[in-house]
């Protein structure tokens, strides 16, 4: 089980990194163009990235469910489905942060 938490955490903690960097492309993009398109990038990465610190502070510092995530008490089914999601967000964050630095 193990396992499957530690991808999950390393994999929202690289979400986190990757949405940062693109939310400032993007804000700084804004701020210069003031396109409809780019504030649309950047509410979808600062809800994205809401979404990623909030699995990490679960993951990482709630004493109740980072407790609990760590127990055998989830099934590993579970886990399977929860580090799928991270790491498919992950590969098409590394998408986006290639699409936007090229």
């Amino acid at each position: 089980m193990s396992f499957w938490f530690d991808v999950a955490r390393f994999s929202a903690g690289l979400n986190v990194a990757l949405l940062l960097a693109l939310v400032w492309v993007w804000g700084r993009n804004y701020l210069q163009f003031r396109s409809k398109h780019t504030l649309g990038l950047v509410m979808f990465g600062g809800f994205l990235l809401g979404e990623n610190a909030l699995a990490l502070y679960i993951y990482l510092v709630d004493p109740m469910l980072s407790a609990w995530f760590a127990s055998e008490a989830v099934p590993s089914v579970a886990w399977r489905a929860m580090m799928g999601l991270h790491v498919l967000q992950t590969v098409g964050l590394l998408f986006l942060v290639w699409v936007t630095w090229d």
